[in-house]
């Protein structure tokens, strides 16, 4: 099947996945969410795909959600956040978290946002020195989703997790291995070359252990995973009927600060 805004392809055993919007940095749009749905749910869970990459096309991994072209309404004009969480966003997370087989992010660039969230629910995560990662919801009024708010404290800890969910601040890649967010960090030029190396490992493996190995690890770390994914939605909704989101999506695409008033 021919994706428009992502690009799969298989070699092998080993699945590649990018994220393929560059002129915007990989912003989410409800088609590219439906495609990157499809594309874990069919074709990276094929039994041929032992090991699967992530990565973005251009200067980024991926900038988050696209205000630019704004989000579905509901019925009454609002932003329906809530149901493209629940239908596209959330399930995309979720069935990395459950793919019986390695997946592997390659962040070449930004990771902000839902950008961010879909980095960390990969199993291992690499980095160019020029990446960062961010959750800049907050900067428009919105709330961490996209299953950070399970992701980021078991790698980061209470204080760093409140700090990224607060503040919304950039994460330089030597900060997030610092932190325990990621595992690798690479001159930008030796990152996909490195990124390569570890998936063809990692699809010579022993498949069965490590899905078994996820598997267990899954239902230590995020056995709430999926209730989280919901209050997430639940929480965002309503975040995304507030005129603090409307000014902080206005000041976003008018490249100046909001003015929030916690309405």
């Amino acid at each position: 099947m021919a994706y428009e805004t992502i690009i799969w392809e298989q070699s092998g055993a080993i699945g590649r996945l990018t994220l393929n919007r560059p002129e915007s940095l990989n912003a989410w749009t409800p088609q590219f969410g439906l495609e990157l749905r499809t594309i874990i749910e069919r074709d990276a869970a094929d039994e041929s795909v032992r090991a699967v990459l992530i990565t973005g096309a251009g200067r980024g991994f991926s900038s988050g959600a696209d205000l630019k072209a704004g989000f579905e309404p509901a019925d009454d004009g609002m932003p329906d956040i809530g149901r493209e969480l629940r239908e596209i966003y959330h399930p995309i997370i979720a069935g990395i978290r459950r793919l019986e087989k390695p997946v592997v992010a390659a962040v070449n660039g930004p990771a902000a946002g839902i950008g961010c969230s879909l980095a960390l629910a990969c199993d291992l995560i690499m980095a160019a020195e020029s990446a960062f990662f961010g959750l800049a919801f907050v900067n428009v009024g919105l709330m961490p989703d996209g299953g950070s708010t399970a992701l980021v404290p078991p790698a980061v800890g209470r204080a760093r997790a409140f700090q990224m969910a607060l503040l919304g601040e950039r994460i330089p890649a030597p900060q997030a291995l610092e932190w325990g967010l990621i595992n690798w960090v690479y001159p930008d030029d030796r990152l996909m070359a490195e990124a390569g190396a570890l998936v063809e490992r990692l699809a010579a493996g022993p498949t069965r252990s490590y899905a078994s190995s996820k598997r267990a690890l899954n239902h230590f770390i995020y056995g709430d995973l999926d209730a989280q994914l919901d209050l997430e939605a639940e929480l965002q909704h309503a975040l995304g009927r507030s005129q603090d989101f409307v000014e902080g999506a206005a000041a976003f695409v008018q490249k100046r600060p909001p003015a929030f008033t916690g309405a």
